[in-house]
């Protein structure tokens, strides 16, 4: 038995049949994927088996094998990284007119220039994309730059990945201080609850403490004058809780700065008031802000300020005056800081309505300032300054909400 092709058909030659070879006679099978296509036609002797290949062989000539896709270019000149939205924009070399889709990888770092291996972020992913372009919306700024990376993809196969890029994304991130907070606040990195019972429990401890100390020294005092030698007097430092922490605010000043300061460029964060929240205040100070200090009371602070307790009042306040503003309290309050051109404004951070402006030269560094009673505060940080408060800038140059008798201070 043996195998003859005939062109485009193949044949099993066979010995002829008789009633002795019927048990030495092969079988043949015929694979399940040939049986709807293939023909086999067996010689009226069977001496000969032939299967016709050619309607197969027309599929197989009629085939069309797709190449892996080049690798796109993204067009550093048409990204745009504004309002904390990031559009990254790429070209293929060459017309392919077979490009399926492309994938989109991104991540975070404080590194400049190109990826390195080991990152402390991974890649994320954006699948199935059908433009050349792509926009990343709704992002935190929470690291100086973001590595981008694309590549196309054909019904067949992916291609390589671009050259990575590096675009800059730095915004202005802090949190609460809750060293320098007031006893009854309860502070975490974003947000901060006033919290009548806070202190309490804290200022009982050093009470006690400062008794046993008080006891300790009788009892010195009492060995001295009885003859016994004094011991040697030792120079000791109070923890903060103990002198009670020039760094902690008292009295009625429940204020509570920022953890990083400002010294040059635009700023911009946002906050937000819980529901039903009493007093808050929101704004400016510099760092040796006394802990008796209320935010609005002295030259060295600017903020505004919302009073919810029997009747609702809205008003900036800055070297113990006050201008009252003629807009309703908005939910969310938008700051913008420039230190370089000796301004501070806020703004209704839903429709960037200006609300009012402070000018004035800083003569020192800056920090966030808030005041809270009877409710709670959240930030909002990572926000680049927005493109409509950069116009606004630009064309009114703060007008509309500047008062002089509040602007005009002495520093």
């Amino acid at each position: 038995m043996h195998w003859k092709a005939q062109r485009s058909c193949w044949s099993l030659q066979t010995t002829p049949w008789t009633s002795k070879t019927k048990k030495s006679l092969p079988r043949v099978t015929m694979a399940p994927a040939f049986r709807l296509t293939m023909k086999p036609r067996a010689t009226d002797n069977m001496t000969h088996l032939m299967v016709d290949f050619s309607q197969e062989r027309q599929l197989l000539q009629n085939l069309k094998f797709l190449p892996v896709p080049r690798a796109p270019e993204i067009d550093v000149q048409d990204c745009l990284v504004a309002d904390n939205m990031i559009r990254v924009a790429w070209r293929m070399p060459v017309e392919d007119s077979k490009i399926d889709h492309y994938i989109l990888e991104y991540r975070k770092t404080n590194h400049e220039g190109l990826p390195r291996v080991k990152d402390e972020r991974c890649w994320e992913v954006v699948d199935n994309i059908k433009a050349t372009e792509y926009s990343l919306s709704d992002l935190k700024f929470d690291s100086k730059f973001m590595n981008f990376r694309v590549r196309a993809c054909n019904k067949a196969a992916a291609g390589e990945y671009s050259d990575p890029v590096t675009l800059e994304t730095r915004a202005f991130n802090f949190n609460f201080d809750s060293t320098s907070s007031h006893l009854n606040l309860k502070v975490e990195d974003r947000s901060v609850e006033w919290d009548p019972q806070g202190g309490k429990g804290l200022e009982s401890k050093v009470k006690g403490k400062e008794n046993k100390g008080s006891a300790h020294l009788t009892n010195l005092k009492n060995m001295s004058r009885s003859g016994t030698p004094s011991p040697k007097r030792t120079s000791t430092t109070r923890s903060p809780a103990m002198r009670g922490s020039r760094d902690r605010f008292t009295g009625e000043s429940y204020t509570v700065l920022g953890d990083t300061s400002m010294e040059s460029g635009q700023h911009y964060w946002e906050v937000k008031a819980l529901k039903d929240c009493k007093s808050y205040s929101v704004g400016v100070a510099y760092r040796n802000l006394g802990k008796f200090d209320q935010l609005g009371k002295t030259n060295t602070t600017w903020c505004i300020h919302i009073n919810n307790w029997l009747q609702t009042s809205f008003a900036a306040k800055h070297n113990n005056k006050a201008k009252t503003l003629e807009v309703p309290v908005p939910d969310r309050i938008g700051v913008y800081c420039d230190l370089d051109g000796g301004q501070l404004s806020f703004y209704n951070a839903e429709n960037k309505q200006l609300l009012h402006t402070f000018k004035t030269k800083f003569s020192q560094p800056v920090v966030p300032a808030f005041m809270v009673w009877c409710g709670g505060l959240t930030l909002s940080t990572g926000l680049q300054v927005p493109s409509a408060v950069k116009s606004f800038q630009k064309t009114e140059n703060g007008l509309g909400g500047s008062n002089s008798s509040l602007n005009s201070m002495p520093q």
